[in-house]
């Protein structure tokens, strides 16, 4: 080893994370671009609330099942390969998306989409675990999650200016494209670990020489450990919750309640974006140093989330557009950015050999949440009727009634959570 070669791998892992953050900057907006367009949509393909609220959880049914596949994927293939192929078929789903004339094949294009995006979070942990050191670990995922944040904004206010200047159709097939050009790029800059290009790795676990655990052994450690389940609990509650307002609801209901236009429900939308890449980068620092602790941070975030969604259930159509607009930022830094503290929490709770097994596993959950969540809203809201194209203030109390109590189920399983700071965390589950 040299300290030339040791100087490449350092310069030459930003590129690649850079290359794959901006990819998750597309997994952010897939997610949560229907609560801008769901309207619209609604219109063009002559669907109903609850079928456009399928229509958008069918990003998260192929999401979730592909987490434990994905690291399988990731260790045979590598992420590169990985991240490739399936960031095509997400380029495949967008077109599709923007050029069917019905829901079947919208419905098939958000499915490509929601696979075609599935290994790209998993992936990216296993290439920060090659090309960095286990101390850089929450300080990467938050830059990450920061990346996703940017990728929920550009699902806000910029989609519905391009809606509204292309349409909505074409705005798909466009993001489609850029989603091959990233395909591409990957490609070329990636590669899963400094050994590919003969340097030197800064993590430390390729000098330890561990046994390899069999996937059937990592998984049955990791869902036997009464520990997983809490958080796991707790990741479907909590972003089914984010996933239904900010991703497909939110966008609707203030349309339809408070009549204003599609570009300035964007732009208040706009503020969840704000506020998980606030979270991201601070909320590591407020669990390390502030409440030095997972679990008080995580029971904070929940009674944030309890009283955010009781707001919307009991003064659903009193609100001021500016209570809203905070509403929506605390969504953002309460109900995704705290992922960062959830998945770290997992990490410290599970030795690194298992960890990834345990990532594939726990990442299962809040797209759960959310596929089981987005729907369920969009058939109570038809159940309560319409006033000419749109939906009643009842129908949006009801849905928003749920949400409240998902959020009480996710803050009763943070107290179940276990304190990884300052305990023996993954030593039980050698």
């Amino acid at each position: 080893m040299t300290a030339s070669d040791l100087h490449k791998t350092l310069r030459y892992r930003w590129l690649i994370f850079w290359s794959l953050a901006f990819g998750y900057v597309l997994v952010f907006f897939h997610r949560l671009c229907p609560a801008v367009v769901a309207t619209d949509m609604m219109t063009d393909l002559h669907a109903s609330g609850a079928l456009v609220g399928f229509l958008s959880s069918a990003y998260f049914y192929p999401y979730a099942l592909m987490q434990l596949p994905t690291g399988l994927l990731a260790d045979r293939w590598g992420p590169r390969k990985t991240v490739t192929l399936f960031l095509c078929l997400a380029c495949i789903g967008s077109i599709l998306l923007g050029l069917t004339p019905s829901p079947a094949g919208a419905i098939i294009g958000r499915v490509l989409v929601g696979l075609g995006v599935s290994t790209l979070f998993v992936c990216t942990l296993k290439i920060i675990a090659e090309w960095f050191s286990v101390r850089e670990f929450t300080v990467m995922t938050g830059i990450l999650m920061a990346m996703g944040g940017i990728g929920s904004l550009s699902a806000a206010a910029p989609l519905a200016l391009a809606s509204s200047r292309i349409g909505w159709r074409l705005s798909f097939v466009v993001v489609g494209l850029l989603t091959g050009v990233l395909a591409a790029l990957v490609w070329w800059v990636v590669r899963d670990r400094p050994a590919n290009l003969g340097w030197p790795s800064p993590a430390e676990h390729t000098a330890l020489n561990l046994p390899r655990v069999r996937l059937a052994d990592g998984i049955r450690q990791v869902v036997t450990r009464p520990a997983f389940w809490p958080l796991a609990i707790w990741f479907f509650f909590k972003y089914g919750i984010f996933t239904s307002f900010a991703g497909l609801w939110g966008g609707p209901y203030l349309m339809h309640l408070y009549g204003i236009s599609r570009s300035r429900a964007g732009g208040i939308l706009s503020l969840v974006a704000v506020g998980m890449v606030v979270g991201s980068l601070l909320l590591g620092y407020v669990s390390d140093r502030l409440l030095k602790g997972r679990k008080p941070t995580l029971i904070l975030a929940s009674m944030v989330i309890v009283c955010l969604t009781g707001l919307l259930a009991f003064a659903t159509e009193k609100l001021s557009l500016p209570l809203i607009g905070a509403l929506c930022f605390g969504f953002g830094v309460f109900g995704s950015a705290i992922a960062v503290v959830g998945f770290t929490s997992a990490r410290e709770l599970f030795p690194p050999r298992i960890a990834g097994t345990c990532f594939g596993l726990l990442n299962i959950f809040p797209f759960a949440g959310g596929a089981l969540l987005q729907p369920l809203l969009g058939y109570i809201l038809e159940s309560h009727g319409k006033i000419g194209e749109a939906f009643t203030a009842e129908g949006y109390r009801q849905a928003f009634l749920v949400l409240f109590l998902s959020a009480l189920a996710s803050l009763c399983a943070t107290f179940f959570v276990k304190e990884t700071i300052g305990g023996k965390g993954a030593e039980g589950a050698a």
